[in-house]
């Protein structure tokens, strides 16, 4: 299975950044399943519906968030409705959604599409431990799903290995977001896990992290933070993954960063 996953949309420049490269991808890479991550597509600040019904129109598979997930109120219905979007899974169970979406392709073959978040430095969530342990009692890889793909949205690199490494031969891939800055460490783990710390955000990168600079600048000069972030305006640039599995294992064959 051949997947491709872009990292973080920041704002209008991250989704015309993908919604204008999905045919370059697609010849390119000759995708089976593309994961768009939307924690910061609206504004910079979760995601909307509509957002979420372009990127479908376009082909996209299946969409990802993150611990911005809840900014947007009226994704809130949206994601009891939508089988292609996942919360985070280690959020309470009681609410709206569900932390991973089980897709059946064209051609027979199924994915797992999981999102976790960390809690190093986050606010406040259930063990991501226990959460895909649970969710893993009922996917077997190679056996009764053909791969499974991991969003682990989580700020500290430490955390983000250290939850490869412990997904690595149960999984097909775990992929790390939320810093918005991709890392060097593309990876297959000794069990077959493909690994990247951070796939990078889709966004304007003339800013920090997709915003303006002059608030985090103003920030960093003071002791106490003040002013609202505002996204970067410019042309977006693409980062993400690309992943090819083993039908038959669901292990990872090959992992490449994508920059468009």
């Amino acid at each position: 299975m051949k997947i491709v996953y872009c990292g973080d949309v920041v704002a209008r420049p991250g989704r015309e950044a993908i919604l204008n490269n999905i045919s370059k991808l697609k010849e390119i890479y000759d995708y089976d399943v593309l994961i768009v991550n939307v924690d910061n597509a609206a504004h910079g600040f979760g995601v909307t519906p509509g957002i979420c019904r372009d990127f479908f129109e376009k082909g996209v598979t299946a969409i990802v968030s993150g611990d911005h997930v809840w900014n947007q109120r009226e994704i809130v219905p949206f994601l009891d409705e939508c089988k292609q979007i996942a919360r985070p899974l280690n959020h309470p169970e009681n609410l709206p959604g569900r932390g991973f979406c089980e897709i059946e392709l064209a051609n027979g073959k199924k994915i797992l599409i999981v999102e976790v978040v960390g809690r190093l430095f986050m606010e406040a969530v259930d063990c991501p431990v226990q959460a895909i342990d649970k969710l893993l009692k009922n996917y077997t890889l190679g056996k009764n799903i053909n791969a499974i793909f991991v969003d682990f949205h989580a700020e500290a690199t430490s955390e983000k290995i250290a939850f490869g490494h412990y997904l690595d031969g149960r999984v097909s891939a775990v992929i790390g977001s939320h810093t918005h800055v991709p890392t060097a460490d593309a990876t297959i783990l000794p069990n077959g896990t493909a690994y990247l710390t951070d796939a990078g955000m889709c966004g304007d990168y003339s800013g920090v992290i997709g915003f303006d600079k002059e608030v985090p600048i103003d920030r960093l000069c003071r002791k106490f933070g003040g002013g609202r972030l505002t996204p970067c305006n410019g042309k977006g640039t693409l980062f993400g993954v690309f992943i090819e599995t083993d039908d038959v294992s669901g292990k990872a064959l090959k992992i490449e960063q994508i920059k468009l």
